[in-house]
């Protein structure tokens, strides 16, 4: 966009020449509703999912291999372990991942709306804002043993713990960068290094941890540093990728300036009410796992309880990827200034998760009797999982859906409503059914499910309220405002963004050069002001 002002001693006018490209963020783009234009975002949604399947799958395996290691160590390296895992998910793995998919619709409105520029500083600013957050996390994991020893653990228990989350501390510094860097690529559809830079962790991680536990007899500090190193590794492969790739190039993500400490209100508006929706479902299974100590079994329903959350992990994966190729989708659409696509996205998105939701609902009553048995022998564990285990797939068939409706709520700006269901549904619903269950009405285990699938099924059905009820015209709107794509003068008194003089000179290079190619929309506008 160029401006050319005349001056006639009481006029003023401007003379604004507008590209196709910038023509298309004025006017909402209009679809035919056509069954094919659904079936062709069908395919682009899996495109986008599929190799966030796979990176989910190598990542789950290495979480394997760890447990493996730990195991081999003895008993006490084992729980010890888990438990270390265990409160890193919940004091510092759910927080630094909840924050940083507030830049999810940051980076991906501002890719649909082609203001690259801001994807490299949604990157910086993410970057910084969790390393900030590490801070008061490491010091936290420092006095883990007397926190633990204070709620109830054994000693030996503890200091095994406190041991392993001691050499996990670096891993707060490469989380930092691992998450906002998965999320910067995503949003550009870029999926497939992802899942290639992380074959490749993989691929050094076994190794790494045979080195450290085998030949170097470190034990837990082994398999702790082990799984450091693995994501260091994916640190580097990730940049290493993004650099010579040169994506960095059109964002400027490796460009640091000024303005990455500057502007953080958008990214806190999205990132504090992302965290907390992450957070208060990841809580909600380790909440599970203390209930179960207070039951009548609770050897048997512990272990049974682990084996149904790393069933119910695994089955995860699916509608979580699912749900990143959906919040791309509806965020480029929506920054793109074109709210129909971004309702469709939604819509095929929202039917993918409920025949996915059917496929894992039929995996886990079909494999009930089975299952278990790759873990254990013990009779108890056995019948108790073979219980359970349908109604976990109950919970899946509503677990897909809400997962994927997640998606669209961060595709679209809305973390906030997204953590008020999970809020309502999970805590205000679901626990005062699970604990009244399990201990008041005597269904034990089975009550604590029965209480997450009633969480799941008013979970489900508000986030369908939600998606049903949006305005999707409005949501464009809101994009436009986020990215500042808003078009106008220089200042832009609608989106409250100011343009900076090197994006304006960029753009009316453009214009000059491709002037010749491109069909421009000359407009002249008058304004009365006086010129002496």
């Amino acid at each position: 966009m160029s401006n050319q002002t005349s001056h006639d001693g009481k006029s003023k006018e401007r003379i604004v020449i507008i590209t196709i490209p910038e023509m298309a963020l004025l006017e909402p783009q209009k679809e035919d509703g056509s069954v094919s234009q659904y079936v062709t975002e069908a395919w682009s949604i899996l495109g986008l999912s599929t190799p966030m399947i796979l990176t989910g799958l190598i990542m789950y395996l290495r979480s394997m291999i760890s447990m493996l290691f730990l195991g081999q160590l003895g008993g006490l390296a084992l729980a010890g372990g888990s438990l270390a895992i265990g409160f890193a998910n919940i004091t510092g793995y759910s927080v630094l991942s909840g924050l940083a998919m507030g830049m999810e619709p940051i980076c991906g409105q501002a890719f649909g709306a082609q203001r690259h520029g801001l994807l490299g500083l949604a990157l910086q600013r993410t970057v910084l804002l969790l390393l900030c957050v590490s801070i008061p996390v490491a010091l936290l994991w420092t006095y883990m043993k007397p926190i633990l020893i204070l709620c109830g653990q054994e000693e030996d228990i503890a200091s095994a713990a406190h041991i392993f989350i001691l050499y996990s501390l670096p891993d707060l510094l490469l989380q930092s960068f691992i998450h906002p860097l998965r999320i910067y690529l995503r949003t550009q559809s870029i999926n497939f290094p992802l899942t290639f830079c992380a074959m490749l962790a993989i691929f050094l991680h076994f190794p790494i941890n045979y080195l450290f536990v085998s030949v170097l007899h470190l034990g837990i500090k082994g398999v702790a540093l082990a799984s450091v190193c693995a994501n260091l590794n994916l640190v580097i492969f990730l940049l290493t990728y993004t650099y010579f790739s040169g994506v960095h190039k059109l964002t400027g993500g490796f460009e640091i300036t000024k303005e990455c400490l500057r502007g953080w209100g958008s990214l806190l508006a999205l990132s504090v009410p992302s965290a907390i929706s992450v957070c208060l479902e990841w809580w909600w299974y380790e909440i599970m796992i203390i209930l179960c100590g207070l039951l009548s079994n609770p050897q048997a329903t512990v272990a049974s309880m682990g084996i149904l959350i790393q069933t119910t992990s695994l089955i995860y994966i699916f509608p979580s990827s699912l749900s990143f190729g959906v919040s791309t989708r509806v965020g480029n659409e929506l920054g793109a200034n074109r709210p129909s696509y971004a309702k469709r996205a939604a819509t095929v998105g929202i039917i993918l998760s409920f025949i996915l939701g059917s496929i894992a609902c039929s995996f886990a009553t079909s494999v009930r009797y089975s299952w278990a048995r790759m873990f254990t022998n013990d009779a108890d564990i056995l019948k108790l999982t073979a219980t359970v285990l349908p109604i976990l797939g109950l919970c899946e068939l509503g677990n897909c859906p809400q997962t994927t409706g997640c998606g669209v709520l961060r595709g679209s700006a809305r973390p906030k409503i997204g953590a008020n269901v999970n809020l309502g549904s999970f805590y205000v619903v679901g626990m005062p059914v699970a604990v009244g269950l399990a201990f008041c009405f005597g269904l034990d285990f089975k009550g604590l499910w029965l209480g997450l699938l009633s969480a799941q099924l008013t979970c489900v059905v508000l986030m369908l309220v939600v998606i049903k009820s949006t305005n999707w015209e409005l949501q464009a709107e809101r994009a436009l405002k986020l990215t500042g794509a808003c078009p106008g003068d220089e200042i832009d008194e609608e989106c409250g963004d100011t343009i900076s003089k090197q994006q304006t000179q960029k753009m009316q290079k453009t214009a000059a050069i491709d002037g010749d190619e491109k069909s421009n929309l000359v407009i002249s506008v008058k304004d009365d002001q006086s010129t002496d």
